[in-house]
């Protein structure tokens, strides 16, 4: 005589798909050992790789720093010439070489805001954009200097709109950059160069509203002034 079926509990019908899962998981890796064996290797390899690279990278930049802070009493003595190539002799490898060995680093991103600003101040107009234009880093300070120092290039070969265009966007990284009046003021200025005049009254209206402590107040009240 057939008795009736026991109706199973919620708890008993998890437990039986638990046990239902870990032997199909089970008879799946006894199948397939080998392939999933390669894959655990495999990944584990791959996490083994990603710590050496990061550890890689940071030791770099280490030295990356290193490099940087031997060459800077140069830089600020206006030795650009010997800033850029190094100092024969010494443990001071110079700009280029860092940026050669370390660019991808932080500190390598750094050298080349320094380099790009040596060649500027040897003329090297040419050799000082690319550099600016190379900048990938991640501190605002020098993300506007190499957008600034853009600018600065195309002010030089009188494409007024462009620079003005760079300037502006180099005031706008950072509200506490202590160069945002200067960025807009030289933003005013090309774009009255370039005689887009309303962008030019946008600039210094914006220093005249927000910067009224700044050496360059007076200047943007001035230039208002003539244009209205």
């Amino acid at each position: 005589m057939l008795t009736k079926r026991k109706k199973l509990s919620k708890k008993e019908i998890k437990e039986d798909k638990l046990v239902t899962f870990y032997y199909k998981a089970y008879g799946y890796f006894e199948d397939n050992k080998s392939k999933v064996l390669a894959y655990i290797g495999g990944f584990l390899v791959l996490l083994v790789l990603i710590a050496f690279y990061i550890n890689y990278r940071h030791q770099q930049n280490i030295h990356a720093g290193i490099e940087l802070s031997r060459v800077i009493s140069l830089y600020d003595s206006g030795s650009f010439l010997e800033a850029i190539e190094g100092r024969a002799g010494t443990n001071i490898i110079g700009l280029k070489k860092i940026v050669d060995e370390y660019g991808n680093t932080e500190n390598g991103e750094t050298a080349k805001i320094y380099l790009a600003n040596s060649y500027n101040m040897l003329g090297k107009y040419d050799e000082a954009y690319k550099y600016y234009k190379k900048y990938s880093g991640s501190f605002d300070m020098y993300k506007a200097s190499a957008l600034a120092g853009q600018a600065a290039y195309f002010a030089n070969i009188k494409l007024f709109e462009k620079a003005a265009d760079l300037y502006r966007k180099a005031s706008r990284v950072s509200k506490n950059d202590v160069l945002n009046s200067s960025y807009l003021l030289l933003a005013g200025e090309n774009y009255m160069s370039a005689h887009k005049i309303r962008e030019a009254k946008d600039m210094f209206s914006a220093i005249i509203k927000d910067y009224t402590t700044a050496t360059e107040y007076r200047d943007a009240n001035k230039y208002l002034a003539e244009i209205e």
